[in-house]
């Protein structure tokens, strides 16, 4: 097997949501950056797990969260064509009607097309097996098809979505005894909704379930009638119970069950009178996952932070989405009241204890409830180039994350068009 030997200053393990975004702001700060993905493209839930509709930016009729995601995101609409929403309607409890939707395939496209741009080095197929801290920096163990890489880096950067990186170093992380389903990302197509019989398909779903020929999860909603479904083509309304992406075991059967699921659905949509020619025009690569470990970071955002607006000493940037926690009855976004917009604290980027490391993404430091909402894919976006603009002027100063002078890092984020509290 091929063994190879690297040395940068930054690197960033996970090339999904917040991992792009981090290694484009290390690498176009003037960090050597490197950026190891498990799959074979960017983009992660946007792009492999379907969810091609990332909000949200803007809160209470301004932007709020921008920099370099939001240079990806909407590059990626204009390239395909697609349109922005309009972010002065104020659409109330309607807050999906803010999310953008773009094109995965054209947006994975864009993001490596950035990152080689910066002179990001990408490894694709490459899962980190180890990692050992050094007198400076970090020594990270991939391995990849037909290779073993060792990586030597000033700085490390988290984004695998499941703290691995964290775990692997020795610190803390923490998952909740009971996680949100997932969602495998579909769309069904070949019927006109507005020819069937709303009461008829209720009555035919009502007796599958009970018959066992669908299962609870092959459609979310236990209040809203299963129309619904077929009017948005199955999109973002399935749950697949249990699923967990922190080991392939795991994701395995996430991908199994989500993938049975759909094929019950498929199955029972084309037995609807006026469905029977229902085929499948998208599938996703593998069951997004909504939640698992998260870290124990210098600080935990908690609910009470999130649901007030709390302005932290050390934000790197701005939250904003709902309380969001899905489970077997399906979903009761919790909304922010009018003018409230979290922050984000450096501190909970960093792992307790640790140097010379930082994490970005879904699994940053906060209780269950503030991280129903911190997940999100703009959210994200803007830990991910907090974490990589401070591991670069880490790198550049020879300090750890937690050494770097806010005012440097707040100058370095709005340089690269990051809205910063």
């Amino acid at each position: 097997m091929l063994q190879q030997h690297d040395r940068v200053d930054v690197l960033v393990v996970g090339g999904g949501t917040a991992g792009v975004v981090a290694a484009i702001q290390a690498a176009r700060a003037g960090a050597q950056t490197m950026l190891v993905e498990r799959g074979s493209q960017l983009g992660g839930t946007m792009t492999t797990g379907g969810v091609s509709f990332p909000g949200l930016y803007d809160a209470w009729g301004k932007q709020v969260i921008a920099g370099i995601g939001w240079e990806l995101v909407t590059t990626a609409v204009a390239l395909d064509g697609g349109e922005l929403p309009d972010f002065e309607e104020d659409y109330g409890r309607e807050h999906w009607r803010h999310h953008v939707r773009l094109n995965g395939p054209v947006y994975a496209l864009v993001a490596e097309e950035c990152c080689l741009q910066a002179n990001v080095r990408l490894a694709y197929y490459e899962l980190a097996a180890g990692a050992e801290r050094t007198n400076d920096g970090w020594r990270v163990r991939t391995v990849g098809k037909g290779l073993r890489r060792e990586i030597h880096c000033r700085q490390l950067i988290d984004c695998t979505g499941n703290a691995d990186m964290v775990a692997m170093a020795g610190y803390e992380r923490v998952k909740s005894g009971t996680l949100q389903p997932g969602t495998l990302m579909m769309k069904l197509v070949g019927y006109d909704v507005d020819a069937l019989d709303e009461a008829a398909i209720q009555a035919r779903y009502e007796e599958a379930l009970a018959a066992g020929a669908l299962q609870p999860g092959d459609y979310q909603h236990k209040a809203i009638p299963f129309i619904h479904f077929l009017r948005n083509g199955g999109a973002n309304a399935q749950h697949v119970f249990g699923a967990e992406s922190s080991t392939s075991a795991t994701q395995s059967e996430a991908n199994i069950a989500g993938r049975a699921s759909m094929l019950r659905l498929l199955r029972f949509v084309r037995c609807l009178p006026g469905c029977e020619n229902t085929r499948i025009q998208y599938m996703a690569a593998e069951t997004a996952v909504r939640e698992s470990y998260r870290i124990v970071g210098e600080i935990e955002v908690t609910h009470d932070d999130y649901v007030t607006g709390r302005v932290f000493g050390d934000a790197i940037g701005y939250s904003y989405y709902p309380i969001d926690v899905h489970d077997e009855g399906g979903v009761a976004p919790r909304h922010l009241q009018r003018g409230v917009i979290p922050t984000i604290p450096l501190r909970a980027l960093v792992p307790k204890g640790s140097r010379d490391l930082l994490v970005a993404g879904r699994c940053i430091s906060s209780d269950r409830q503030a991280n129903s909402a911190l997940r999100v894919q703009a959210t994200c976006m803007a830990t991910g180039q907090a974490a990589g603009a401070c591991a670069a002027l880490a790198a550049r100063g020879g300090v750890s994350p937690g050494e770097v002078r806010h005012e440097d890092l707040v100058s370095l984020l709005r340089e690269h068009a990051a809205i910063v509290p």
